[in-house]
């Protein structure tokens, strides 16, 4: 996310490499003042904690203790970290802090072949009006990082706009939320609570209106107005736990061309960190299954009952994609959710049509790269993207930080 205007980008910008591959970038603007692009380090943390309460998630709420040292060990402490790929601030010439992009290196390979890549996310800027290009030069300075892949999978239609100007290609198929409705009557009430939280008090009337709805007889075909029963066929699901996570995530990405290379500590890691999230409800984690007990998918969702759940991640083996969707949704409907939310993948958008599914845009995945065929896998639906290979595992995004 991005507190910019998307105004065309001034050519006074400059980026230039250091001896220790340290991006910094510096402009002159009319008044004489100078800016600096420069890494970000500790002392900076309280002050981006500040930021992202007020910007982020736009409360006066003090930031916590707790935020700012998940701040610290998710961009500096982290066991992966690398020298030359980091986390950006923008400095006024004063020495204030006045934007940040946040940068987790995420190693990549394709066909064989070992990729350096860098997911950007966390991106503020703070007295945009001030100097509307300081978001720019945070971005300009990360794609003029080391990486090999520069990616995003939140960036708001700001950042988008400059992500485009600066060659990065958008990937619409990776780009849309989805969302099936489950109980329509409880889910209109959650949608309007999202605006007037009072709304819920109607919650209680919706609940016979979508039981009336559920015993209607229908042709078997999947409907808009609900879903009735569990999926047919021989698969099974159960909980699964995070050891058998660690196993069975590489191997259902492991058909895609371009993927994670994840050492199995930091995928690990990744997996606490996508334990929590305090905002979005309880976790559910479940492996499906053949008759015979061999896997063929998982699906990660969290929800509370008569709410909206949120999908993570959802991996399947090739063809059997709507199999684990059609698992997850009736799940979803024997735990009291009202609807289904999600990102999209190309393999998962191809099943979800035909089973009433809804599709919107909130926030664009984008990838930039030197050198153009390591874009094509992307475009192509052949790159695993989002979820665990993305930024939203990370606490920030659906955790509270009391």
């Amino acid at each position: 996310m991005l507190d910019a205007p998307s105004s065309e980008f001034p050519n006074t910008s400059s980026i230039c490499v250091g001896s220790n591959a340290t991006r910094v970038a510096k402009s002159r603007s009319t008044n004489t003042e100078m800016s600096e692009v420069r890494p970000f380090i500790t002392s900076d943390v309280p002050v981006v904690a500040e930021m992202f309460q007020r910007i982020l998630r736009k409360t006066s709420q003090s930031a916590t203790s707790s935020l700012e040292i998940y701040l610290r060990e998710l961009f500096l402490e982290a066991p992966d970290a690398q020298h030359d790929i980091t986390s950006l601030i923008h400095q006024r010439d004063d020495g204030s802090v006045s934007g940040f992009v946040g940068v987790v290196p995420l190693a990549l390979e394709f066909e064989g072949r070992p990729l350096r890549g860098a997911l950007c996310g966390t991106m503020m800027v703070d007295g945009h009006k001030e100097d509307p290009f300081a978001g720019a030069r945070l971005l300009r300075a990360f794609l003029a990082g080391p990486q090999d892949i520069s990616l995003t999978e939140t960036a708001n239609d700001v950042s988008t706009a400059m992500w485009r100007k600066m060659n990065a290609a958008v990937l619409p198929d990776y780009s849309l939320e989805w969302i099936r409705v489950i109980r329509p009557a409880g889910f209109m009430v959650e949608l309007a609570a999202a605006d007037v939280s009072a709304a819920r008090v109607f919650s209680p009337l919706a609940r016979p209106i979508d039981a009336f709805i559920r015993r209607r007889p229908i042709d078997g075909e999947p409907h808009w107005s609900h879903f009735t029963s569990a999926p047919k066929g021989k698969l099974v699901d159960t909980d699964v736990d995070e050891d058998e996570l660690l196993d069975l995530i590489p191997k259902l990405a492991a058909h895609y061309p371009m993927r994670p290379a994840w050492r199995r500590e930091t995928l690990a890691r990744i997996i606490v960190h996508a334990r929590r999230k305090a905002n979005y409800g309880p976790g559910v984690r479940r492996v499906v299954r053949t008759g015979t007990g061999h896997p063929v998918g998982l699906y990660i969702y969290y929800g509370d009952r008569g709410r909206i759940g949120r999908a993570f991640q959802v991996m399947a083996l090739p063809g059997q994609e709507g199999a684990v969707i059609d698992n997850m949704i009736a799940h979803a409907a024997s735990n009291g959710l009202v609807a289904l939310r999600g990102r999209t993948q190309p393999a998962l958008l191809n099943a979800m049509l035909g089973r009433r599914f809804a599709f919107v845009h909130a926030s664009s995945s984008i990838v930039h790269a030197r050198d153009p065929a390591l874009i094509q896998p992307f475009l192509d639906g052949r790159a695993f993207f989002n979820g665990f290979a993305g930024e939203s595992w990370c606490r920030l995004m659906g955790d509270a930080f009391d």
